[in-house]
């Protein structure tokens, strides 16, 4: 009987796949958002109202899938992660520091196993981490130059930006009010040109495609800064939250009293500029601009999705939009990223497949952007990477049968070996001192009562710290190992002189 209910669960994918394999080879849209949170409509994270139709809109065409999380809570290993498939264990990337071309020299990403498929892949934004030396060419035919209009002034690193002219901060700076941990952290409605925004800029790219575009299928990577700091946006995005709407997150003085050092070391890291924040009677304006940056990026999606629309590729373009990661904003006393609870593992993941599954589907099951890769995989029927392990799984049976039951969580991973688990229901953390955290999600959302020592909640701790790593790989070397030259796109490690090269 089991075999028998098997083949009949088995048969419908496999004729969708046949079906889908029968047309040309389908675009893709690959959408990637910056420190985007679960504050968005489709996903309720927000206590209050959040103005993010497009998102939402583009929920309803596909499947959403509400209980997703990063695989790392850093920019960079974060987006290598979602682009090769691997976590930071098996790919030793743990950090924005790390260069991954020189590291892994053989490691092949989504784009370039597009590209040697056939596809014209092309992008604009940030896709990888921003900084020069994590985008190499070679996965692309075509990628729009990163030139930070919206902040020229923050990044004068002349190693990670050697194009960007060095410029003063401008009057008024900050326009918070508030000096806080660096240059890039600010906020502000500000006075120009909708299209003079880099978002807005990245988005234009890919308009500009979807109108020429012809002939073979194509890969489309259009990456969106906001919500990363600094909140800068036109400043009538403001006028969709009035301060005295802004709702704070709810606080709990003593929420880190159950919590083990390592995990108050997180929360602590960046709990100055909280404090700074709050002190200057700011929480709700810093609220309002980060809502603000939300649906400025939303905006620049809606464009993007009405030219595909209207395109001759609307009928069969897969369309991906994940956030490598969320944000802090008061919860757990932190303001930042880089810790493992919910504000910052849980992110929106929608995929849309116009030859597969039903639209307006929502997947709750625990669910890893190490998917993606295996998922674009089989939707355009690619073969598989040659010798690359992937630690995620094709998510085709879910966008089919969303409530279909997982047996695997979602693993983040932060620095070396500080992880989580997350389930449907719980939580369940493991620092690097063997110290534990775990977290009832249906019965305590804000995770404020650590379960750890409970004897009844053993049974689960034990399962699920069953699931977390236990292999770790090398941390990577530096960036500061490597002298990278931008023009031949290569890397030339300082020790051994060994050279890399990321150019077509």
């Amino acid at each position: 009987m089991n075999l028998f209910l098997k083949f009949f669960f088995i048969l419908p994918i496999a004729f969708c796949i046949f079906q889908f394999g029968a047309k040309s080879a389908p675009n893709v849209l690959f959408i990637a958002v910056d420190d985007l949170n679960d504050w968005v409509g489709f996903m309720g994270g927000y206590s209050g109202q959040v103005k993010t139709p497009n998102l939402d809109r583009l929920a309803k065409m596909g499947t959403a899938f509400t209980n997703a999380h990063t695989a790392s809570p850093v920019c960079c290993p974060s987006r290598v992660a979602v682009l090769s498939g691997q976590l930071p264990t098996t790919s030793g990337i743990y950090s924005n520091r790390h260069w991954w071309k020189p590291n892994v020299p053989e490691l092949v990403t989504i784009p370039a196993h597009f590209r040697n498929n056939g596809y014209k892949t092309v992008g604009a934004g940030k896709i990888f981490h921003h900084t020069e030396g994590n985008n190499p060419p070679e996965s692309w035919d075509d990628f729009q130059a990163l030139e930070f209009h919206d902040d020229t002034f923050a990044r004068t690193r002349r190693d990670q930006y050697p194009f960007i002219p060095d410029q003063d901060a401008p009057k008024g700076f900050p326009f918070s009010g508030i000096e806080l941990y660096s240059n890039e952290v600010d906020w502000a409605g500000l006075d120009k040109p909708e299209s003079d925004f880099d978002d807005a800029r990245a988005a234009q790219y890919g308009i500009d495609f979807l109108n020429s575009h012809r002939g073979s299928p194509f890969f489309l990577a259009c990456g969106f800064f906001r919500p990363h700091m600094p909140w800068y946006f036109p400043k009538k995005y403001l006028d969709l939250y009035p301060l005295d709407e802004i709702e704070v997150p709810a606080d709990l003085p003593e929420d880190l009293d159950d919590v083990p050092e390592a995990g108050k070391q997180l929360a602590m890291k960046k709990h100055v500029d909280l404090k700074k924040v709050r002190d200057a009677g700011k929480w709700a304006t810093a609220i309002q601009h980060y809502l603000a940056s939300i649906s400025f990026m939303d905006a620049q999606l809606g464009q993007l999705l009405e030219t595909l629309e209207k395109s001759p590729h609307a009928a069969d373009t897969v369309i991906v939009l994940w956030s490598d990661h969320g944000w802090h904003l008061g919860e757990k006393q932190h303001w930042h990223k880089r810790t493992l609870w919910e504000e910052t593992t849980r992110v929106p993941l929608i995929v849309v497949s116009p030859h597969l599954g039903e639209s307006n589907q929502v997947c709750a099951q625990p669910t890893s952007l190490l998917d993606l890769f295996p998922t674009l995989i089989e939707l355009c029927g690619l073969p598989v990477v040659a010798d690359q392990a992937m630690d995620g799984v094709s998510l085709v049976p879910w966008l089919l049968y969303p409530a279909k039951h997982r047996t695997r969580n979602a693993v983040t991973v932060h620095e070396l070996q500080h992880m989580s688990v997350r389930s449907n229901q719980y939580r369940y953390i493991r620092y690097i001192d063997g110290s534990e955290e775990l977290y009832d999600l249906w019965g305590d959302p804000n995770e404020w009562d650590n379960l750890i020592g409970d004897p009844s909640f053993e049974p689960i701790r034990k399962d699920l710290s069953a699931e977390l790593p236990t292999q770790f790989a090398p941390s990577a070397k530096s960036y500061t190992q490597f002298e990278f030259d931008p023009r031949p796109y290569t890397w030339t490690d300082k020790k051994t002189g060994a050279v890399v090269s990321g150019s077509r």
